[in-house]
């Protein structure tokens, strides 16, 4: 039952933000690249501050620092071939912006299969 109730709640803490930019997006339809790029600027601050001072400090818990720096290698790796797709299939279109949001929700699917593997562990230890 404690993985049913991780489960729901992660799918919707998961969505709720997306959600919530997603009502904000339709209620501001005249948003200008200044505000888009704050936006975007305030979300890598986020994501750079959960990698720095939670997932990094936990994966040198759990491993060795070689596995760890072979793991981050590997995913900038995987997020330069995800950039590189996503411009080639967007070459005559030219939005960057499109580009941006393809090449995040690349990411973000990706990085939610080991976060979940590590919700399930966390809470098969709680539990």
């Amino acid at each position: 039952m404690n993985i049913l109730k991780s489960t729901m709640l992660g799918l919707f803490f998961g969505t709720f933000g997306t959600t919530i930019g997603g009502i904000i997006g339709v209620k501001f339809k005249n948003t200008t690249n200044k505000s888009l790029s704050f936006i975007l600027s305030f979300a890598s601050g986020l994501m750079m501050s959960i990698v720095c001072f939670d997932l990094i400090p936990e994966a040198l818990e759990l491993a060795e620092f070689s596995k760890v720096i072979t793991g981050i290698t590997f995913g900038i790796i995987t997020m330069i071939i995800c950039d590189i797709v996503a411009q080639n299939k967007l070459r005559a279109k030219k939005n960057t912006l499109l580009k941006t949001g393809i090449a995040v929700g690349i990411g973000l699917a990706l990085h939610n299969i080991p976060e979940g593997l590590r919700q399930s562990r966390v809470y098969k230890c709680l539990g």
